[in-house]
C-alpha cells in the first residue's frame, strides 16, 4: 500500500513548507504527495517544492479558486491508490505517520476511517491543550486501539467529534462514493464522517501520536465562530442527523443529536471571546447554539 497525501492548499507559504517538509521526512517512504493550490498569491511554495526534485510530489494549481469543499472534492478526485489523508496546510505529519497508518490497514482492511493520536501545537509549533481539545482528548477519545461501526461510530460522534479531520487516513473508496454535504463548510468533516457511519462504515483509532495539529486564532474555523456561521451550521446539521438516525432506528444516536450536550458547552465555553468580539451574529448565533432545543 503506497498512501496518496492530498494537501488543498491556501494559506501561509511558511506553515505549508514545514507542513510539505514533514510529508518528505516520512521513515516510510510509501506516499504519494500532491499539492493543491487554490489560486493561493505567491510562488514561494511552488519554487520550494520544485528545488525537491522528488517525483513523488506533484505541485498543481487551480484554474479558478475553488474555495474549501471543491478544493477536497478535486483532492480526492487525484487520488489513485487505495488509502489517502487529506492533509492541512499547516499541520504536521510526525516521522513514522505513514507507516502506522499502513499498520492500521493491515490490521483493520475493512475500516474506512483511520485516526492517529494527536499532538495539539499553537501557532508557534509549541506543544499546547486548550479547553475544547482537553474535553476532546481526556473524556471522548478512547484509551487503546479501537474500531468503532456504524451506530457505535455515529453516536460517539456525535455525542463530541473528537477526531482530528486533517489527521485522518481514508479509505479512498469510500470518499470518491460518499460526497461531502454543500453549505457546510466548517462541519464538513463531521457530516462526511457520519455519513461514513450512517452507511455502515468503520472508524479506527490508534494512541499512538503520529501528527501535530496547528489550532490558532486565524483558524478558518474560529472565524466563524465569531461571525456566527459556525453554531448555525454546526444547529442544522444536528437536526438532519437526527432524523437520519431516527429513520435507522438508532436511538442513542438520535438521543444525542437531540441533545448536543458537548456542543452546546464548546458554545458555552467561547462566549466570552464572541462577547469580546462584539460582533452581534457571533454572540445572537451562540447563544442561541447553548439555549435553543
Amino acid at each position: 500500500m503506497t498512501l496518496d497525501i492530498l494537501i488543498p492548499y491556501w494559506g501561509d507559504p511558511d506553515l505549508m513548507i514545514a507542513t510539505t517538509a514533514s510529508v518528505v521526512a516520512q521513515d516510510d517512504p510509501r506516499w504519494r504527495l500532491t499539492i493543491l493550490d487554490d489560486q493561493y498569491p505567491g510562488d514561494e511554495v511552488r519554487t520550494w517544492v520544485e528545488s525537491l526534485g522528488d517525483e513523488r510530489i506533484t505541485y498543481h494549481v487551480n484554474e479558478r479558486n475553488l474555495g474549501i469543499t471543491d478544493n477536497y472534492r478535486a483532492a480526492v478526485g487525484r487520488a489513485t491508490q487505495s488509502h489517502l489523508t487529506l492533509l492541512g496546510c499547516d499541520d504536521l505529519l510526525h516521522p513514522g505517520y505513514v507507516g502506522l497508518m499502513r499498520s492500521l490497514v493491515e490490521r483493520h482492511p475493512d475500516a474506512d476511517v483511520f485516526q492517529p493520536g494527536v499532538q495539539v501545537i499553537d501557532a508557534d509549533g509549541t506543544p499546547v491543550l486548550p479547553l475544547v481539545d482537553r474535553v476532546k482528548q481526556r473524556l471522548l477519545t478512547p484509551r487503546r486501539e479501537v474500531e468503532l461501526r456504524g451506530p457505535d461510530m455515529a453516536t460517539s460522534l456525535i455525542r463530541g467529534n473528537w477526531l482530528y479531520w486533517p489527521s485522518l487516513t481514508f479509505r479512498t473508496e469510500t470518499l470518491q462514493r460518499i460526497d461531502f454535504r454543500d453549505g457546510l463548510p466548517i462541519i464538513q468533516d463531521l457530516a462526511l464522517l457520519m455519513d461514513i457511519a450512517f452507511e455502515g462504515g468503520a472508524l479506527v483509532y490508534s494512541p499512538v501520536t503520529a501528527f501535530s495539529y496547528r489550532r490558532h486564532s486565524g483558524s478558518a474555523s474560529q472565524k466563524t465562530i465569531v461571525s456566527g456561521q459556525r453554531f448555525r451550521d454546526e444547529r442544522t446539521y444536528y437536526r438532519t442527523a437526527r432524523e437520519l438516525a431516527r429513520r435507522l432506528g438508532w436511538r442513542r444516536t438520535a438521543r444525542a443529536a437531540r441533545w448536543r450536550l458537548l456542543s452546546r458547552l464548546h458554545g458555552l465555553a467561547e462566549l466570552p471571546g464572541v462577547l469580546r468580539s462584539r460582533s452581534r451574529a457571533g454572540i445572537s448565533s451562540t447563544v442561541a447554539h447553548i439555549l435553543a432545543p
